[in-house]
């Protein structure tokens, strides 16, 4: 005869499961409620109404009766898109360049640069203004993209994962006449997916959430964003929740479409560019 299992409690793991439901519900809620506020008025966010409301196509009326919510969304896209790719090919060719070139200073470099990031980014708001403005950049995706194309994490991040990188095949490839710049392109961003896969998910939303440099280079109606379109619904001391919540739902479904992507990726470039 079988023996009957014994049903044993552990209170300690039960207690570790109930920390991790209460976290995860802690994490989730605002999403939920993101959601549920988008579908409601703005009589019923401010009461505190939880549950999802009858108000979802009124809100979708408002954003299509502004006109804006397309152009909006298309500028949004066009500047996430752009930042990315080039953002993504500068930082990595740096990286790249810091640990397989051999230079005596490069190491001073890149601690200078290091230091940088100490800067608070508010800091360099005004030097960059006035001189954007003096280089006719103001309103112009180049304006919104340039303080951003080479960020000193993404440096770094790179240059951790091209640590790894075997240096055996950059001399064989030297040795068979390949170029540098091909040596770039063939070898080393091939190997390194994983690491452009979580760059890109930092750096698309980065770019995407974006707020206060775009609100000072973009001023052109033109050119507004969805963060700046979100903040637009206001007249006076009223503000349009149940319209600024759909704006921000419709914002968030881009990121959670990418990441899902290249969860697998992201997590594997994580771990790959701290080795």
């Amino acid at each position: 005869m079988k023996k009957k299992r014994r049903l044993v409690i552990r209170p300690l793991r039960i207690l570790k499961h109930l920390i991790l439901i209460l976290v995860s519900f802690v994490s989730a809620f605002p999403f939920y409620w993101m959601v549920s506020a988008a579908t409601n008025n703005t009589a019923d966010i401010i009461l505190g109404h939880i549950a999802p409301g009858n108000y979802l196509l009124q809100n979708w009326r408002t954003l299509t009766e502004s006109g804006r919510i397309g152009p909006a969304f298309y500028n949004s896209v066009r500047n996430a898109v752009l930042l990315t790719i080039s953002s993504l090919f500068i930082s990595s060719m740096a990286g790249y360049g810091f640990v397989i070139f051999r230079d005596k200073w490069k190491n001073r470099v890149m601690g200078i640069l290091m230091l940088s990031m100490m800067i608070p980014p508010a800091a360099t708001l005004i030097p960059l203004f006035r001189m954007f403005s003096q280089m006719g950049l103001m309103n112009t995706v180049l304006g919104f993209m340039l303080p951003s194309v080479a960020t000193v994490f993404l440096i770094f991040m790179f240059r951790q994962a091209a640590q790894t990188f075997p240096q055996e095949i950059v001399q064989a490839a030297r040795i068979d006449g390949l170029g540098e710049f091909r040596i770039f392109l063939k070898m080393f961003i091939p190997v390194m997916r994983p690491t452009y896969a979580a760059a890109a998910i930092v750096t698309f939303m980065n770019a995407w959430n974006s707020y206060l440099w775009p609100l000072v280079i973009l001023q052109s109606p033109e050119q507004l964003t969805l963060p700046i379109y979100a903040g637009s619904f206001r007249g006076g001391y009223v503000l349009d929740y149940g319209a600024i919540m759909l704006v921000v739902t419709i914002s968030t479904i881009p990121m959670l479409i990418i990441f899902f992507t290249l969860q697998k990726s992201f997590v594997q470039g994580i771990l790959g560019s701290v080795k």
